[in-house]
């Protein structure tokens, strides 16, 4: 099979280290966090078993909440960095991720496009969801992951803190965490992997590569503008070896697979 080239950066090093970390710290979260909320089940206490009991999956749930306040953390580090810099574009323009009134606009133009009333819209950088993903993430951590230092060190909040703010912690903590699950393993599964152009999965958070033929479809106002600026050669890159191809199918079907059994696991308690 030949390749669609040629291929351009998409994501850089950082980036796809930051969010590999993202992916094993979330997908530990889940497994080791779902067991404690369902124990009452059989198949939370038995997976909660299967990793070696309840305390032994509360040590690990601590250790991948751990990994996520360090991602958090040089995230945001690397936006202070931007700032001091004083980068263009980080707060607005056309690569920021805050939401601009064209997000509006184009959200309005998909629906169309959805309903056969008008054509696809032309997306730049970032998609409307590509930016409702990324802060329900930001939101998510720092939400949980507050609510969860709470519970965590109990007695050093409880100097400064009054006792009902513990109670509301541990229901902030659990059905946002729940929240945070389902819309991960299905809003978000299906905008990056199963959608019918990128069905079964999209490999370029992986590779941190896009071929040209995705790009000008997936982000054209993006592609035309470092066109018209000469910026394309400057991201040029090499096809993805096949290793890494290999490892994106591997890590990715993995984590799609957990995915959905913990998502058909929790629709069926409700249900049951």
């Amino acid at each position: 099979m030949s390749d669609p080239g040629p291929y351009y950066f998409r994501f850089n090093l950082y980036h796809r280290i930051l969010h590999g970390m993202v992916i094993v710290s979330f997908l530990g979260l889940a497994l080791t966090g779902l067991p404690l909320k369902f124990a009452h089940t059989g198949w939370g206490a038995g997976l909660s078993h299967a990793l070696g009991g309840p305390f032994t999956t509360g040590y690990l749930h601590r250790l991948f909440a751990i990994v996520t306040f360090i991602y958090f953390g040089l995230h945001l580090g690397y936006v202070a960095r931007l700032v001091l810099q004083r980068r263009p574009g980080v707060f607005w323009g056309p690569d920021s991720m805050v939401p601009q009134p064209h997000d509006l606009v184009q959200f309005s133009q998909h629906v169309r496009y959805f309903l056969g009333l008008g054509p696809r819209p032309r997306f730049g950088r970032w998609a409307y969801w590509e930016k409702f993903d990324y802060w329900a993430v930001f939101w998510g951590v720092a939400i949980i992951g507050g609510s969860g230092l709470l519970l965590w060190f109990p007695t050093f909040f409880a100097r400064s803190l009054p006792g009902w703010i513990f109670n509301v912690a541990i229901i902030v903590h659990s059905d946002e965490a729940l929240l945070a699950v389902g819309f991960i393993f299905t809003i978000h599964f299906f905008n990056g992997h199963l959608r019918p152009e990128k069905f079964p999965m999209d490999p370029v958070i992986f590779t941190g590569r896009v071929s040209e033929e995705d790009w000008r479809h997936e982000h054209p106002e993006e592609y035309e503008r470092l066109r018209r600026e000469g910026r394309l050669a400057g991201v040029a890159a090499d096809p993805p070896p096949l290793w890494m191809r290999n490892f994106s199918r591997v890590v990715g079907f993995s984590a799609l697979a957990i995915g959905m059994i913990l998502v058909w696991l929790i629709i069926m308690t409700a249900l049951g």
